[in-house]
């Protein structure tokens, strides 16, 4: 793939992905007996046969599913993609295909294709529109593998050619440009079998963008762990999937959520070492948004409308050299962001950087304009040395971090090395 494919993402920092499915309405519960796992794989932890499971779309109504609002709440939160799960390791396809019947047109009362729906939200109101499918994994249609169960390769050839190759077609040919396929958990997928998957996708929309996930290293970009944010900045386009509590899915008991502030240190490291966050939401079964959820990244989307030249299409900086809790950087052109979180700990204190290789001009606070007084010499070590002043009016504020925009001399940012040659 031609690198300016991938400029789009590696601009866009931050996604919404939704995990949504059959999974949804039970919440973590089965017959009373709550999933100690997460949510969207309850049909596999607590073996439940497929055709009972399978039962459940005859409830599938989500009449609270509206994507326009979603999407629209995504552009808002700061979202600049979205991934829908087309189709999760259940088999259940929210997408009409002639390759199944377990679906959601043609299994449910409510005969909706909500594939459709979001892919028209994004595309009125701008954000790029990515899906979720699940290609080895499938419980319900034979010959899908199952994760920790026996599994058959050649049965599985023929769920490969019946079902995951046309359900794919399908995907890229019913709904227009699609920004990226998301695959997850290749499994016990041959070589070659990934292969003809990533070529299916790049002979039908070439400037379809693939995950890490699609198996033997044929994705246009790496996909972390879930919820592993690498140590140092990475030089190659990179994404993590991201949890606001523990599940994906939809999980009534699971009520861990993470605090605004943590969400936003999270993108701000991502951000600052080279990486996209694709932050996850888990619609309950009506359909409807989680109140945290909404709460959560209601807070970071404030924070990135106020500082949004810090945060999109910036690049890794050169990396600090000394430890520096709550403190990143990041670099556009001839300015360097520096962000600390925490702003209420900053009121009337002096910043003080040692080595700094590249001259700082001027500083001020990046939502406000406001002018900081900068003082830029040498230590006695001779090192380069900043000291930047905050307001004492930070100790009233209450923003999750603030960004310092600093003027450089330089349109590269440099740190003097610890260790001289």
């Amino acid at each position: 793939m031609a690198q300016n494919h991938l400029d789009w993402f590696r601009n866009a920092k931050l996604g919404l992905f939704i995990h949504f499915g059959l999974y949804s309405l039970l919440g973590g519960c089965w017959q009373g007996k709550l999933t100690p796992g997460l949510a969207e794989w309850i049909q596999n932890d607590l073996n439940i046969p497929a055709e009972e499971y399978a039962r459940l779309a005859a409830r599938f109504d989500p009449h609270r599913f509206d994507a326009r609002e979603i999407a629209a709440l995504a552009r808002d939160w700061g979202m600049r993609y979205l991934c829908l799960t087309a189709k999760h390791h259940d088999g259940f396809a929210l997408f009409d295909s002639k390759a199944s019947d377990f679906t959601s047109p043609k299994s449910s009362p409510c005969k909706r294709d909500l594939v459709a729906e979001m892919a028209q939200a994004c595309r009125e109101i701008g954000l790029v529109f990515c899906v979720y499918y699940s290609q080895a994994q499938d419980w319900h249609h034979p010959g899908g593998y199952r994760a920790y169960h026996q599994n058959d390769p050649l049965s599985f050839e023929g769920y490969f050619e019946t079902i995951c190759l046309p359900q794919v077609r399908e995907l890229l040919t019913q709904y227009g440009p699609i920004g990226m396929l998301w695959f997850d958990t290749p499994m016990e997928m041959t070589p070659k079998q990934c292969r003809r998957l990533a070529d299916t996708v790049r002979a039908l929309q070439p400037n379809c963008l693939i995950n890490g996930r699609v198996g033997s290293g044929l994705g246009d970009y790496l996909t972390t762990a879930d919820n592993r944010i690498p140590r140092r900045r990475l030089n190659s386009a990179w994404e993590v999937p991201v949890t606001l509590n523990h599940s994906w899915g939809y999980k009534s008991s699971d009520q861990n959520w993470v605090s605004p502030q943590s969400l936003l240190e999270k993108l701000l490291k991502v951000v600052s070492r080279g990486g996209n966050m694709l932050a996850n939401i888990g619609p309950m079964g009506d359909g409807s948004l989680p109140d945290e959820s909404r709460r959560i990244l209601e807070q970071v989307g404030d924070f990135l409308k106020k500082n949004s030249q810090a945060i999109y299409g910036a690049e890794a900086a050169q990396e600090y050299v000394f430890e520096f809790e709550g403190m990143v950087f990041t670099q556009k052109s001839d300015k360097l962001f520096i962000h600390l979180m925490d702003p209420q700990k900053w009121a009337g204190q002096r910043l003080s950087l040692y080595n700094m290789g590249s001259l700082a001009k001027s500083a001020r606070l990046l939502a406000s304009r406001e002018e900081l007084p900068l003082s830029v010499a040498k230590d006695l070590e001779g090192y380069g040395h900043w000291a930047i002043q905050l307001p004492a009016s930070l100790s009233e504020s209450r923003g999750l971090a603030l960004v310092i925009e600093v003027d450089l001399d330089t349109p590269v940012f440099e740190v003097q090395n610890l260790e001289r040659d």
